[in-house]
């Protein structure tokens, strides 16, 4: 099963972090400098979205709907129940990082590369991911604030204010700017894709380095850790279960059911880390860390499942079914 190259790069941030966090002055460079990697990354994603793309997306409204229904319904609602397994599994804090998973959008890359692995609706995907991550910007933090609320990192009405102006202020002016800029970011995507992936580090390496100023690692022990492994493994195959079999009893066809599996069932780690940082504060590195196990967990699963459904039959199209009663040949008669 594969593991994701940025995974280990992340872990590294983290292995960094926990060795040489930042002090200081070092700390306050780190947190600015993180605040304005945050609000460029945003403003990229505005840059980058398409309307256009997002329009042609609304004929597929019932997918769509069906999989912001998952990413934002059904997985808060599987994130609450999960405070039942405090204190016996989880610790407070990784119940708040756990339910804060759960409130993210979903991602856009990996269900769009394993829908076209399995054989799915790879535009439905592309969409889905786009509306999630859009609908996300706003609805992950109004979720925060009524789910976690003073108990999530100190979330308060100055929270509020900073995802005004570190999230949606950036987004709003990359959108505005588009038609401008549009055509440079399309250019130099992958300059621009390195960038998106430093900056989410030095997000990482400012929120760990945090917690290892505050101390708030020994709150972490490694049976915590295997049962907070136990409770994502749970809440993902429940997740894959029910956008599958779910999907199908919406009445919708097998490759609307790849790209609702795929897009229904997973987070966003590049989404949940900078709105981690906003939302959390110095609690930020236990908040997000139920959300990169959870990553990696995704990533390989569902390359699996993407592998094993490349490998169904074909589905014969409307009026193509070979199983179809043969038309009669007409009997010639003799009459000409």
């Amino acid at each position: 099963m594969p593991i994701d190259p940025y995974i280990l790069l992340l872990l590294g941030t983290v292995g960094l972090a926990a060795l040489l966090p930042a002090r200081g002055t070092g700390a306050d460079v780190a947190s600015g400098a993180s605040t304005a990697a945050i609000a460029f990354l945003y403003f990229l994603y505005g840059a980058r979205l398409s309307t256009r793309e997002a329009m042609d997306g609304v004929r597929h409204w019932r997918l769509h709907v069906t999989v912001l229904a998952c990413t934002f319904v059904v997985f808060p609602l599987l994130g609450l129940a999960s405070r039942g397994l405090v204190p016996v599994f989880l610790t407070d804090p990784l119940y708040q990082g756990l339910l804060f998973l759960t409130l993210v959008p979903s991602t856009i890359q990996s269900s769009i590369a394993f829908t076209s692995i399995a054989r799915g609706n790879v535009p439905a995907a592309i969409c889905a991911g786009s509306f999630s991550s859009l609908v996300g910007i706003v609805v992950t933090p109004l979720l925060a604030a009524a789910l976690l609320g003073s108990g999530g990192g100190g979330f308060s009405a100055d929270s509020v204010l900073e995802i005004v102006l570190q999230l949606l202020v950036p987004f709003t002016a990359g959108q505005v700017l588009r038609r401008w800029i549009g055509g440079f970011v399309a250019r130099h995507k992958k300059v621009l894709q390195l960038v998106d992936r430093g900056s989410i580090l030095l997000v990482v390496y400012t929120a760990f380095s945090e917690g290892m100023v505050q101390g708030i690692w020994h709150q972490v022990s490694p049976v915590r850790l295997a049962g907070l492994l136990a409770v994502e493994a749970v809440l993902l195959a429940v997740m894959l279960l029910l956008t599958w079999y779910g999907a199908k009893g919406l009445g919708f066809g097998r490759e609307d059911r790849i790209a609702i599996q795929f897009a229904g069932s997973k987070k966003s780690l590049a989404a949940g880390l900078p709105m981690a940082s906003v939302l959390f504060g110095a609690h930020a590195s236990l908040a997000v860390l139920p959300l990169m196990l959870f990553h990696q967990m995704q990533l390989m699963v569902c390359a699996v499942i993407a592998k094993r459904r490349s490998h169904d039959p074909e589905v014969p199209a409307p009026g193509d079914d070979d199983t179809a009663a043969p038309v009669p040949t007409p009997v010639r008669t003799g009459r000409g």
